[in-house]
């Protein structure tokens, strides 16, 4: 019988979030974890195949990464806006200038 781990799946939209622990083999990736734990079903617009996903804040490829126990795969929605953009408009409303997106 194969190993077993337990490992977190991270999801968050504005107003909920989901955080779901799972047991799985030794040797399964962050896509397939993904996968097993079904979180796909509680979310309309989650495509997993097609969102970013890392391991504590570090960006990974969940096809080929390879889970170690206690990981957190976590979800990444695509950004709205660039923080960089968002910055330079606050610092040019400060000072009384308006923004302007390059």
């Amino acid at each position: 019988m194969a190993n077993t781990i337990t490992v977190e799946i991270a999801y968050a939209l504005p107003d909920k979030q989901w955080l779901l622990s799972l047991l799985v083999e030794e040797g399964t990736t962050a896509l397939q974890a993904v996968e097993l734990s079904g979180i796909a079903a509680h979310c309309d617009a989650l495509d997993i195949h097609q969102m970013a996903m890392g391991v504590f804040s570090q960006i990974i490829d969940p096809a080929n990464y390879v889970l170690k126990a206690m990981d957190r795969v976590e979800i990444y929605r695509p950004l709205i806006y660039n923080p960089n953009d968002l910055r330079l408009q606050r610092a040019g409303q400060k000072r009384g200038k308006k923004w302007r997106a390059s």
